[in-house]
């Protein structure tokens, strides 16, 4: 196992982040934010154009964690679109030999996740297929068509959820719930999850960090008080340590190693109380600008939320970890 990320995954990361830099900056985001769509087709297909959509079908060379290394990098840009729902309905229809897997790793076709025991998924009205994964049930891609959407007025700006109502008989089943490959896609959900809280952690610790440098009172940087420096170390000090958990989780259920599903379930639990933290702390940390709306640290706080409620919350899946674990 490699301990740091090798040259070919960090100009992966590079070519997402410069690409997302010109996409989607803090303009973009407040636009997007004040409008009535829930998903933005120019940021898509620049992401897409980059051939993030193939990068779990067999043959492509990269993992699991290929791909959260990429959602970190939209979980630090906020940006829009259901690109977890994407890669992984790639997967599953690449594994399963059934769907239009071409038309997926394209972008031209859209899919969004919506994940067992819940009613909600982002960019519904945009998709033209849901991907559900449920444990106890398996996994089926379906048509929009078959699908009832309703819009709900969601904490998250930057990825709007909608209520999506859906018959046990629609669609395809690709794996029953018997089957491996079932319990490894919701694995990878928490994973690719656990990644996007990974990246927002990280952008609002680098914003506080930068706002205290710049800010000034009493004549000095603010980053200077002994409070403000010991609140900065705390937030880097929750963050570094958890990407190291995200990474295993990524590599150990790229090696099918034994204890990847627990290793799942924690990054999930873990990584997206870290993120409700994180986002805390920075807003504290800038004052009453943090809470402007203008300002835009809001967008990463509420999407901290919705990755702590989004496919189970922490408490949840630390139970299951245990439970794994034999405890």
């Amino acid at each position: 196992m490699h301990f740091h990320l090798t040259e070919e995954q960090q100009a992966i990361q590079g070519a997402v982040r410069g690409t997302l830099a010109d996409i989607w900056p803090i303009e973009r985001i407040h636009a997007f934010a004040d409008g009535d769509e829930d998903f933005d087709r120019a940021s898509w297909d620049a992401l897409m154009a980059l051939g993030l959509g193939g990068m779990l079908t067999p043959g492509s060379g990269m993992g699991l964690l290929d791909a959260a290394l990429v959602c970190e990098v939209a979980g630090e840009a906020a940006a829009a679109g259901p690109l977890i729902g994407q890669l992984l309905a790639v997967a599953a229809v690449a594994a399963s030999g059934k769907g239009d897997a071409e038309a997926l790793v394209s972008g031209t076709q859209v899919a969004t996740l919506v994940h067992g025991g819940s009613d909600y998924a982002p960019s519904a009205r945009a998709a033209d297929l849901f991907l559900i994964v449920d444990r106890e049930k398996g996994v089926r891609l379906v048509p929009a068509a078959e699908a009832t959407i309703e819009p709900v007025k969601a904490a998250d700006r930057t990825r709007p959820m909608s209520k999506v109502a859906i018959p046990d008989n629609a669609g395809e089943t690709l794996f029953s719930a018997a089957d491996p490959m079932t319990a490894r896609l919701a694995d990878a959900a928490l994973v690719l999850v656990a990644a996007d809280a990974l990246g927002g952690a990280q952008k609002v610790t680098d914003m506080s960090v930068g706002y205290a440098r710049e800010r000034e009172q009493f004549g000095q940087p603010i980053g200077r008080f002994q409070a403000l420096k010991h609140q900065l170390a705390h937030m880097a000090l929750d963050v570094e340590p958890a990407r190291a958990l995200v990474w295993y989780a990524a590599y150990a259920w790229d090696a099918q190693l034994p204890d990847a599903p627990r290793a799942a379930a924690m990054a999930k639990a873990h990584l997206c109380d870290v993120y409700v933290r994180t986002t805390r702390a920075a807003v504290a940390a800038h004052g009453g600008i943090g809470y402007t709306w203008e300002y835009g640290l809001g967008y990463w706080f509420r999407r901290a939320m919705a990755d702590r409620a989004w496919l189970g919350s922490p408490a949840e899946h630390r139970a299951r970890a245990a439970t794994l674990a034999g405890w």
